[in-house]
C-alpha cells in the first residue's frame, strides 16, 4: 500500500486522531504497531491480553496504544525512559513476544527541516516556514509509512517481565493531604499513612 492508502484506513485515522497530528512518529509507531500485531498473529488487545513495554514517550507510542490496546490504565503499557523507539509487545495467551526497534538512520532529516524545528520551538518560525515544516513533516511521514519494515526496524522474537493484571483495590485519604490513594501506595511514616508524594 501507498501512504495515501494507508492513511486512508479507520486504523491509521484511529492512530492520527488519538495523537492529533500526522508526524513521522506517528508514522514509526503505526509500522511498529502493525508489525508487532502480525507477527504474534493477535488482534487489538481489549482488555489486557496483551502487554506492551515502550522505550520512549514519543510520538509512536500513541499508535502502539491505540493499535495494540495496551494503555496505562489497564496497567499493560510499560514505560522505560530509555530515549529509544523500541517496542516490546508480548502475549499473555501464548507467551510469545516481539521487540521492534527502529534501525539507525531511519529517522535522519534533512538540515532545512532541523532548522525548521528549532525555530518553531523558540517561536522564532515565520507562517510560511510553519507550512514549510509542516509539508517536510508530512512528507517524511508518507516516507516512512511506504518503507519496507526491513528498512525500518530491526524485528525479533524477544520476551519480556509481564506484570500481573491491574489491581483493583481500595484507598484510603493519606493523612497529609487527605487525597485517596490506593493503599497499596502509602507509605507509614512516624505513624502517619502518607501518600509517596507527601513521604517525599
Amino acid at each position: 500500500m501507498n501512504a495515501d492508502e494507508i492513511m486512508e484506513q479507520e486504523d491509521f485515522k484511529r492512530c492520527a486522531e488519538f495523537h492529533g497530528h500526522i508526524c513521522p512518529g506517528l508514522a514509526i509507531g503505526y509500522r511498529a504497531g502493525k508489525a508487532a500485531l502480525a507477527w504474534l498473529e493477535e488482534r487489538r488487545s481489549p482488555d489486557e491480553e496483551m502487554v506492551a513495554t515502550v522505550e520512549t514517550n514519543a510520538c509512536g507510542t500513541d499508535a502502539i496504544q491505540v493499535l495494540t490496546g495496551c494503555t496505562l490504565g489497564k496497567g499493560n503499557l510499560l514505560f522505560k525512559d530509555q530515549g529509544k523507539h523500541v517496542y516490546t509487545i508480548v502475549s499473555r495467551k501464548t507467551g510469545e513476544g516481539v521487540r521492534i526497534a527502529l534501525l539507525n538512520g531511519v529517522m535522519n532529516l534533512s538540515d532545512r527541516h532541523l532548522n525548521l524545528i528549532q525555530k518553531i520551538r523558540e517561536d522564532q518560525a515565520s507562517p510560511e516556514e510553519r507550512r514549510e515544516f509542516q509539508t517536510l513533516h508530512l512528507n517524511k511521514g508518507r516516507q516512512l509509512l511506504e518503507t519496507p519494515l526491513e528498512e525500518l526496524f530491526s524485528i525479533r522474537n524477544a520476551s519480556a517481565p509481564v506484570p500481573e493484571k491491574a489491581m483493583i483495590e481500595p484507598s484510603m485519604p493519606c493523612d497529609r493531604c487527605q487525597e485517596p490513594t490506593m493503599l497499596s501506595r502509602l507509605e507509614k511514616i512516624n505513624g502517619q499513612s502518607l501518600c509517596r508524594g507527601c513521604a517525599g
